[in-house]
């Protein structure tokens, strides 16, 4: 890096680190909390940004929470009533549900929001093609008519997911799933204020006086009683990773969501941090393909890379050599989660035979196009695992452009179906928690819907068969028969490259308690 690069990056950590130290931060109520990234959109159905999640969550709530057992349990919903064998279902709401704007939360919200979420969510669509007709006969109960069972509904509206079915008012629900909602009206244990939201400063969130959280049961990931304790959450976007930690260590801010693996030891070392990790699921790495544009239009292609990956290579780029935070021979469920299995990883293990790759690259017909290759530049994991996808890319003979930019840029490329010298893109990198790769009704990238499908767009009807027994397997041991099938046509069809599993911990001060395991969440959690 260039002196005068230095130079203009420390420049730009100044004003960033002495706003820290303006307006309430000194208060005992207020969370200085350190995204992944900087938010790519403020509305979680029209993007799938983990980062738009998080924030998804501090604003709405959902019917059903899920909790660390991959249970849905009630949360805006007092109870449901199964009758006519599986056919009808009545969800009720709990009373004194209010929406930010103080209007009460009525049943033809939620309907309202389901069908907008639906749209978007694989699981939802699924429910949706089995649904005859949902209905919202009085204020709190919402009904759904099934042409037949769909045993996994409770477990769809708990998804967490992106797209989450986070309910809002009818009014905004009715704005077509691809375009941005024009206001953030929230039913959350925090309200989004929109006026500070502004260049240079946080996103702030505030405790809505009024939300009225579950009496009974434990708060557990997304499920159990929403207490809020904070009266204000600031997310700050720092500009680096150094001065990041450095405002940690000085009290400036309280917690990191994900700090890079070349701080972790100077971090664990001052006595006024914990280092956590929440999530046992993990992080699974990805490289997307855009089956679209050529080379990757062609199964081959992508197919022979499988050959190529040397997974472990991908999770030191991100967390060291650490052996116990991170995992290889990783298939396209999240290791550890039940439906985890073996079935054509060997394509994915032992000694990489590059030359090999190559010759298969060329006989599947490669002809010398340039790979535009997005990287995310202020996402440290997104940058190591771009970095390390390009030097496997050249070594196999690809001419590889990289594209670096924000990650909330690289949000809105991805979007784009042009071709990549037209503004499009090959290949971008992403990471999913495992939590997002539990099974085959929320794991966005195993979609085979052409166009309707998750960025890269592949179409693939024998996955989408295998997704449709999927949901009709009447036990576990039926449930992972098909998972086994589903990851040996993911491994033949290649609609992305699985690049590992890592376990990210996160950084916080040590006056912070109740923090709650999975997502970074932030009810139950205080202050001292």
């Amino acid at each position: 890096m260039q002196r005068r690069h230095l130079l203009a990056v420390a420049a730009a950590a100044l004003p960033a680190r002495a706003a820290l130290g303006q307006g309430t931060s000194g208060a005992a109520r207020v969370l200085r909390f350190v995204p992944q990234a900087d938010l790519a959109g403020l509305d979680p159905l029209v993007t799938t940004a983990t980062v738009t999640r998080h924030h998804g969550f501090a604003v709405w709530d959902t019917l059903y929470g899920l909790n660390q057992d991959y249970a849905a349990e009630p949360q805006m919903a007092s109870g449901h009533a199964i009758d006519q064998d599986g056919r009808r279902i009545t969800i009720r709401l709990r009373q004194g549900l209010r929406f930010h704007d103080g209007e009460p939360v009525r049943a033809e919200d939620c309907v309202a929001s389901i069908r907008r979420w639906a749209a978007r969510d694989p699981m939802g669509q699924v429910l949706m093609a089995r649904t005859e007709e949902i209905s919202a006969p009085d204020d709190r109960s919402i009904v759904f008519r099934l042409r037949r069972p769909f045993p996994r509904l409770f477990d769809a509206l708990a998804k967490v997911t992106p797209p989450v079915c986070f309910i809002m008012p009818a009014r905004l629900a009715a704005t077509p799933p691809t375009e941005a909602v024009a206001e953030i009206v929230g039913s959350g244990p925090f309200r989004f204020l929109p006026a500070e939201r502004q260049a240079g400063r946080p996103a702030v969130y505030e405790r809505f006086a009024r939300y009225s959280p579950r009496e009974e049961g434990t708060p557990s990931w997304t499920a159990g009683p929403k207490r809020a304790h904070l009266d204000r959450v600031e997310w700050h976007v720092l500009p680096d990773v150094g001065t990041t930690a450095d405002a940690l260590l000085a009290g400036e801010v309280e917690w990191w969501e994900n700090p890079s693996a070349d701080r972790h030891a100077a971090l664990r070392a001052s006595r006024s941090l914990v280092l956590e990790v929440l999530d046992p699921t993990g992080y699974v790495g990805m490289a997307r393909f855009n089956h679209l544009h050529p080379p990757f239009d062609r199964p081959a292609i992508r197919r022979a890379l499988l050959g190529a990956v040397d997974q472990a290579e991908f999770m030191r780029a991100v967390v060291g050599a650490d052996r116990s935070l991170l995992r290889d021979g990783v298939g396209v469920f999240a290791p550890g989660t039940p439906l985890a299995n073996d079935e054509g990883v060997a394509a994915l293990a032992g000694a990489r035979d590059l030359d090999r790759v190559k010759r298969e690259i060329a006989e599947a017909g490669y002809g010398g196009e340039k790979v535009v290759l997005l990287a995310a530049t202020d996402f440290p994991t997104l940058a190591a695992l771009a970095e390390t996808g390009a030097g496997m890319l050249r070594r196999v003979g690809f001419e590889v452009e990289i594209v670096g930019d924000a990650w909330a840029a690289i949000v809105r490329r991805r979007a784009s179906r042009e071709p990549p010298a037209a503004g499009g893109w090959n290949m971008f990198f992403t990471i999913w928690s495992g939590l997002d790769l539990l099974n085959p009704g929320v794991h966005q990238a195993l979609r085979g819907t052409g166009e309707r499908a998750w960025f890269g767009w592949p179409t693939m009807p024998r996955m989408e068969d295998l997704r449709g027994e999927w949901f009709d397997a009447p036990d576990d041991a039926a449930q992972q028969r098909v998972a086994r099938a589903i990851q040996a046509e993911a491994l033949r069809e290649a609609p992305f490259l699985p690049l590992g599993q890592h376990f990210q911990a996160t950084a916080y001060r040590r006056g912070i308690t109740g923090v709650l395991k999975g997502l970074p969440l932030f009810w139950n959690v205080q202050r001292a």
